[in-house]
């Protein structure tokens, strides 16, 4: 059971006297919903929606979505007032601000973090995402994600990891979460995605993951990171729908293949490990309940109260709310969950609600004129900050940078981007901002075509193929240009297991023919593994970002008005020969 006088509780008697009536005061149906952080239903604002939902419900936290900042202000505020019991309201912020507002700040990728000097950039996320998350009414922050990136397959975690090792993460972990505390004391930070995901390459949004290191390695590894965190007064960890086979073997001997369960379901991973070995005294809650990698494992109906059994005080979202919450009343019918482990949740939940100190008014209700912060000039400082300080120089072995743009100004740009999923496609808007830094440098810029904009400009036809397989003759492209730009700006989520350079059509003559007739620059503005599509490419440079800021350092720093300062780490040859050359 839970010492809500330990860490990371440290409730004090009148802190735990509010526990205890909060729960001897909730009806049974209150108390499974506390058990639910329920995303909300529809974007926009609708306060009866609101109230309707948190009367059906009585969920215990909410991960809001949709809606510029005054509109997600009055949700979350709304939320609370209409909320009996106070509501741990999410939010997921990897990168800053912007993960939880569309005007909300990108300072800089965990992958960016890591390859500057120091852990300030780390610091800074924390110090942005928790002022501009706490201005909307927030009061749990999602991260830091403590994976480890040790598979460069793996493009699930690749951006999101600080690292690939454990020291890495540990130490730019530990600077985010300071940067949370110092922003907003009242605000809970969550480590995820324990066991730990990045040895492998699939995504649990797809299958469940596997971690397939041996006990003694995870121990050295992950289990490092969270022990960490755990001993600092971590609140509260995400458990990924990831399995740890060699450890649920050691925990239960005579375990058989069939028997391994993601950790989101498997005591000896969360009760045993956890909870016993590693001493983890807070709040544990499952990553999203809707992925593959938990709801391909077991029946929903067998799941959800396995989850809770196995450990696991909060499930993350619902399918249907009614029958989610029906699944769970009939697992403690059952016996499945017992009174203790109900019991032993409910109070982690309120705990970590009277830790924050929930039950103040001042604390539930933030002004509105805090919003101010959100984008403000002092956070867009830091984002130029960490571009100028973490942009990478991956390799350069033909010597061919600086290009002066006074020597080699014509130059011809490629720009490669995610395939479109919408009909609504029109254009994608970083193209543009490439095209502008790259003249604000002063190179003239011809833009190689592209597939998805020549069908948007010239509506459907055979003809737009036909450009897309054009090649002049050598010596003309030659003689009007100087010096080739390949910029890549993939992205993707939950669609594939990993994800990879895709031309904009096949035989396009954006593919890097051109990389052996003139000085060709590669800039990968997310993905840190993309010399595995263009391992042709003798420069290539990661910005970790397609923010004006990250672009413009770096063109400065191709161009050598300013020095590359990151540092690169091996996965982002991908452990290839000819990625190195």
């Amino acid at each position: 059971m839970v010492d809500l006088r330990a860490k990371p509780f440290c409730l004090d008697d009148e802190q735990i006297r509010w526990v205890e009536d909060t729960i001897a005061g909730m009806t049974f149906e209150e108390k499974l919903g506390q058990l639910f952080v329920l995303l909300k239903a529809a974007p926009g604002f609708n306060e009866e929606q609101i109230r309707a939902g948190l009367a059906a419900s009585h969920q215990g936290g909410l991960r809001w979505q949709g809606g510029d900042r005054e509109t997600v202000w009055l949700q979350n505020t709304t939320y609370q007032k209409y909320s009996r019991i106070p509501l741990l309201i999410a939010a997921n912020c990897d990168d800053g601000g912007n993960g939880c507002l569309p005007e909300g700040t990108f300072v800089a990728t965990a992958a960016q973090c890591g390859a500057g000097q120091g852990t300030d950039n780390a610091y800074h996320v924390g110090l942005v995402s928790g002022r501009e998350a706490s201005a909307i009414g927030c009061n749990w922050m999602f991260n830091p994600v403590s994976d480890i990136y040790m598979n460069w397959r793996n493009t699930i975690v690749n951006t999101r990891s600080f690292g690939e090792n454990a020291d890495t993460v540990i130490a730019n972990a530990r600077a985010y979460i300071r940067g949370i505390k110092d922003a907003n004391p009242n605000m809970a930070c969550c480590c995820k995605h324990f066991p730990g995901d990045g040895v492998e390459e699939l995504d649990q949004h797809l299958v469940m993951g596997v971690n397939s290191l041996s006990v003694e390695e995870w121990n050295a590894t992950f289990r490092r990171v969270y022990q960490t965190m755990i001993d600092e007064g971590l609140e509260s960890i995400m458990v990924g729908h990831i399995a740890l086979p060699e450890m649920s073997r050691r925990l239960r001997p005579g375990i058989s293949d069939a028997e391994i369960r993601p950790a989101t379901t498997a005591p000896e991973l969360i009760g045993d490990l956890l909870r016993g070995e590693m001493g983890f005294n807070g709040l544990v809650i499952t990553d999203a309940s809707h992925m593959v990698g938990f709801t391909a494992t077991a029946r929903r109906s067998e799941a959800l109260p396995a989850a809770i059994a196995a450990g696991c005080d909060m499930i993350l979202f619902a399918n249907d709310v009614e029958e989610d919450i029906g699944f769970l009343r009939a697992g403690c019918e059952k016996g499945v969950i017992t009174e203790e482990r109900l019991s032993d949740a409910l109070h982690r939940v309120l705990g970590l609600k009277a830790h924050l100190h929930l039950y103040e008014e001042r604390v539930r209700f933030p002004d509105r004129a805090g919003l101010d912060v959100v984008g403000c000039e002092e956070h867009r400082a830091y984002t130029e900050q960490a571009a100028d300080e973490c942009v990478t120089l991956v390799k350069d072995t033909r010597n061919i940078l600086p290009v002066d743009p006074a020597e080699k100004k014509r130059a011809f740009l490629v720009y490669v981007q995610s395939t479109p999923t919408s009909k609504g496609y029109q254009g994608d808007p970083v193209k543009q901002v490439v095209i502008e830094e790259l003249e604000r440098a002063g190179f003239e810029v011809d833009v190689c075509p592209n597939y998805h904009d020549l069908e948007v400009e010239n509506g459907p036809s055979p003809m737009n193929f036909v450009k897309m397989l054009g090649h002049e003759s050598r010596e003309s492209f030659v003689s009007r240009h100087d010096a080739a730009f390949l910029f890549i700006n993939v992205k993707g989520y939950a669609q594939e297991n990993n994800v990879r350079v895709r031309w904009s059509c096949n035989h396009s003559c954006e593919l890097p023919w051109y990389n052996e007739e003139i000085p060709t620059v590669g800039v990968s503005l997310n993905y840190t593994n993309h010399l595995i599509d263009v391992p042709q490419l003798h420069t290539f440079v990661n910005a970790y970002g397609s923010t004006r800021a990250h672009i413009r350092a770096a063109v400065e720093k191709i161009c050598g008005r300013s020095g590359f300062k990151g540092a690169a780490g091996e996965t982002v040859f991908c452990g290839r020969w000819d990625t190195r050359l």
